[in-house]
């Protein structure tokens, strides 16, 4: 990558980082201060309020995503942000779990993922692209990871609502990062080159982006459920929520390492298609596994360190395998679908698992993911792997 493109990639995945952190960094911890709030004693509301981010960001990344296309996509971006600040302030300010349901809903209608992501195609060289798209996927995870680390100590700190407060601050200085930073955009090179616009249909049913879109859907939705019961669990081992990072950090830190051998070999090998579908068996033996193992504070983190590990790589591969599998022309509509259906994941994991947990009990929130996992297996056999660029001349070898 040029000097430019590493910063475009770096600053544009700098602001998905930030925005993210508002919905990662409530995960943690939510399920059990929701309790002290009226009307949080009911995990179907406490599912609702974690999820419900999602559902407003899948109503609206499409509608973002085209008018990034067509009004440019730094003005799309920042007015993105700036709604998801307000969002963050109003859940600040709420007391009840429907405020803070309301606040959420405000969060999740920033809904700029496609249009962060779109910029990214339109400011570095098709050659790269999966680097520079595995750098929105890895900021997710890194966020993600950060947020189990810091979300329990930061809790106890400055409560839930301080949680929202800074997630709004950090909302705002993002909008400068995208004036100030982020290198200037120019109209999307796709339209400069001629390419015609497909119809919608042609890019919603595509049988490759449809079992993409399937994929991140699963794994969104799996994730919320899944952390619905995962801080209560921990609660039942012993662990009060200020020390659930003594088995959230070790998890990770292990995820990660186990994370890049991966990436580096399937980008290597051009085989990025098998090892995803690798990690999303290994998620499903692993959420299996979490119905009848979490039975210690050891065993829970080994799984979750598993559980990370499939889920950083899949997080990092599938932004690329998207925009590779996009037109031309409408990469922000493209990618608009994509990030509806992850964030309707998010929304329906959240509502399903705090209803099966509240009806059947935490395991079947594990074996409903499982059976979500095992179905997005079945479909990832058809994926084909992305054609490899030819590298320019001159190009250094990637060692």
């Amino acid at each position: 990558m040029t000097a430019a493109e590493r910063k475009a990639s770096l600053s544009l995945a700098s602001i998905f980082a930030l925005r993210m952190l508002g919905l990662f960094v409530i995960l943690p911890v939510f399920a059990v201060y929701a309790h002290e709030l009226p009307g949080g004693d009911n995990d179907f509301w406490v599912g609702i309020t974690l999820g419900i981010y999602g559902l407003t960001q899948g109503v609206l990344q499409i509608p973002f995503g085209a008018a990034s296309d067509r009004y440019g996509r730094k003005p799309v971006i920042a007015a993105g942000l700036l709604l998801f600040a307000v969002g963050s302030f109003a859940a600040a300010a709420s007391h009840t779990i429907h405020g803070v349901m309301i606040g959420r809903m405000l969060q999740g209608a920033g809904a700029v993922s496609a249009a962060v992501t779109a910029a990214i195609s339109d400011l570095v060289r098709d050659r790269v692209l999966m680097k520079a798209m595995a750098m929105i996927g890895s900021s997710i995870g890194l966020t993600f990871a950060l947020s189990l680390v810091i979300s329990p100590p930061l809790t106890e700190w400055c409560g839930v609502d301080g949680l929202f407060t800074i997630t709004g601050i950090l909302a705002l200085a993002a909008v400068l990062v995208v004036w100030k930073i982020v290198p200037p955009i120019a109209k999307p090179r796709q339209k400069e080159s001629g390419a015609k616009h497909a119809r919608w249909s042609e890019i919603v049913f595509d049988p490759q982006l449809l079992r993409l879109n399937f994929g991140i859907f699963c794994l969104h939705a799996a994730l919320t459920s899944i952390f619905v019961v995962v801080p209560g669990t921990l609660a039942r081992l012993g662990l009060v929520p200020a020390e659930h990072w003594k088995v959230y950090l070790p998890a990770v830190l292990i995820g990660f390492a186990l994370m890049a051998p991966f990436l580096i070999f399937g980008n290597r090998r051009g085989c990025i298609t098998k090892i995803s579908r690798f990690m999303i068996a290994l998620m499903a033996l692993v959420l299996a596994a979490c119905a009848y193992c979490t039975t210690s504070v050891l065993s829970t983190g080994v799984l979750l360190a598993l559980f990370f590990t499939a889920f950083n790589v899949l997080e990092a591969t599938l932004p690329g395998l998207i925009s590779k599998a996009s037109p031309p022309a409408d990469k922000g509509f493209a990618l608009g679908v994509y990030n509806t259906t992850q964030n309707i994941g998010l929304f329906i994991g959240g509502a399903v698992g705090g209803w099966i947990s509240q009806t059947c009990g935490a395991a079947w929130v594990f074996l409903a993911s499982t059976f979500a996992i095992l179905l997005w297996l079945a479909s990832a056999f058809g994926l084909k792997e992305p054609a490899l660029q030819p590298r320019e001349p001159g190009e250094a070898i990637d060692i």
